[in-house]
């Protein structure tokens, strides 16, 4: 096992087959904590054996994801490093030659077993309620037999040779033991007949390689785990240290979180993949804060907590085994938190691209102004296009039904429109001391109540039933685009 306070080498190692879900991210937060925690090296590593199920945009997914997370690499395809090439497709033949060192070694053998063959005692396993596994007879061939027919370009796998007897005990920190009967274990295929490698062997010959010290991965490698142990000891190599952290539910805490979960999720507003969550206006130091706390925690009363935060306070002793039920609610809650603890700055160059990408161009001067009236009311992002989109169009689309009342009639409203460009006029700058009590003034002096005067300056700058603060927004716009806008009301509602 690894020695205490050791520099840990870490590797994030997602399969090209999808997007960067959840899951991942969380296995790549942890990698990376205990990396800057120890002053070891988070790396990246592309396994990509499983050509059948390869999606060629996935690569540059996992990058961009893992760049907007705040989870750069040190090592990988595209930052290099000593223990080159990163992609495992690229490493064919050292996959090759550790599999023939297993075979002299007796831990490992050629299979010869045609796909049918294999299909049709899979299929009877299966009749009898059995666990499918290989029981074909190309383990007791004759080893230099083997080695000729394999020579000879005879079509083949290679398996890893299992003791039927006896019992394999795989040690995970979170867990402890977890030994189980060798007879249940099967003699997994480690080289395929197209030549590449499988995950159970492609995997452990790169972490020893890499001097991976601690292998953080999804509980869905349980059931293998005491093979890989066995891979391990039959190279003679250290095991890394084990942690497979807890296991997603769905968010009510029943069951498994599925694909079909997950869809339903996305359709409800909810992200599961990192694109998503990019998409729908999270900001990466709520979701690192979010799926931190999906498995672990500091203790029971700390939520709030930063990058600098994670890397202090972080331990793969604290985190829980159990599974653990995604709650979405959290990651607004947290995503309002990291807002609001932003710069005004750095929230208005957040909020810039969705603006953008709505179609507005946006007015730099005012920029930070807007950010600071929003900031404290926004949960996403994007929220920010239809709560503020109107500081940056030349007009606003009036709604008259929306500007009258039964208390008030156009003529009333046409009215009171052209008193305030009045008293905007006379005023030296618009902000609420020089105009709020005139307005309630004013709004006395028609038989109106306050809230009538507030309501059709709001339809008048913003279109909106709902926006900023008034005296905010009337500081912003500035007094000439503030009256332009009412002398619109007074043309709508004498029309």
């Amino acid at each position: 096992m690894t020695p205490p306070n050791q520099p840990a080498r870490v590797r994030f190692a997602p399969s090209p087959t999808g997007f960067l879900h959840l899951g991942g991210a969380r296995t790549a937060l942890y990698d990376y904590l205990l990396a800057k925690q120890t002053g070891g090296e988070f790396i990246l590593r592309i396994e990509d054996t499983d050509q059948k199920r390869y999606v060629p945009e996935a690569e540059e997914n996992f990058k961009k994801a893992l760049h907007w997370l705040g989870l750069d690499p040190d090592e990988g395809p595209d930052s290099g490093g000593p223990h080159a090439p990163y992609r495992q497709s690229k490493r064919k033949d050292i996959y090759r030659e550790h599999a023939e060192q297993l075979i002299e070694k007796g831990g490992a053998y050629y299979c010869f077993c045609s796909p049918e063959e294999l299909e049709k005692t899979r299929q009877e396993q299966q009749a009898n309620n059995e666990t499918p596994h290989y029981v074909g007879g190309c383990y007791n061939l004759d080893p230099a037999e083997s080695a000729q027919r394999a020579a000879n370009g005879e079509e083949h796998v290679i398996r890893f040779k299992i003791p039927s007897e006896g019992t394999t005990t795989a040690h995970d920190l979170l867990r402890g033991d977890i030994t189980v009967e060798n007879e249940t274990l099967d003699d997994i295929i480690l080289i395929k007949s197209n030549g590449l490698a499988v995950y159970h062997l492609a995997a452990m010959v790169d972490d020893h390689l890499m001097g991976i010290t601690h292998v953080i991965r999804g509980s869905e490698w349980l059931p293998t785990f005491p093979v890989h142990k066995r891979i391990y000891d039959a190279f003679g190599w250290e095991e890394p240290v084990w942690v497979h952290p807890s296991l997603f539910l769905k968010p009510d805490g029943k069951g498994k979180l599925s694909k079909r979960d997950m869809e339903q999720a996305r359709e409800k507003g909810y992200p599961i993949f990192v694109e998503d969550m990019i998409e729908m206006g999270f900001l990466p130091e709520a979701v690192n804060n979010w799926i931190a706390l999906i498995g672990w925690s500091y203790d029971d009363k700390t939520e709030f907590f930063t990058m600098e935060d994670l890397i202090e306070k972080f331990s793969l002793e604290k985190l829980n085994p159990s599974p653990a039920a995604i709650n979405f609610s959290k990651l607004d809650h947290f995503n309002g938190l990291h807002i609001r603890n932003l710069d005004v700055e750095d929230f208005a160059e957040r909020i810039r691209p969705f603006f953008e990408k709505a179609g507005y161009t946006v007015d730099e001067a005012i920029l930070p102004k807007v950010a600071a009236a929003i900031q404290t009311r926004t949960k996403r992002l994007t929220d920010v296009v239809d709560m503020a989109g109107f500081f940056f169009q030349e007009e606003v689309e009036l709604v008259p039904e929306r500007i009258v009342s039964k208390k008030m009639s156009a003529e009333q409203a046409a009215e009171a429109a052209r008193r305030l460009i009045q008293l905007f006029g006379a005023v030296p700058e618009i902000n609420q001391a020089n105009c709020e009590q005139p307005l309630r003034d004013l709004a006395k002096d028609m038989g109106l109540k306050a809230g009538h005067i507030f309501r059709l300056l709001r339809e008048a700058l913003t279109g909106q039933k709902v926006s900023p603060p008034l005296f905010d927004i009337m500081d912003i716009l500035g007094k000439e685009k503030t009256i332009a806008r009412l002398e619109k009301v007074v043309e709508v509602m004498g029309e």
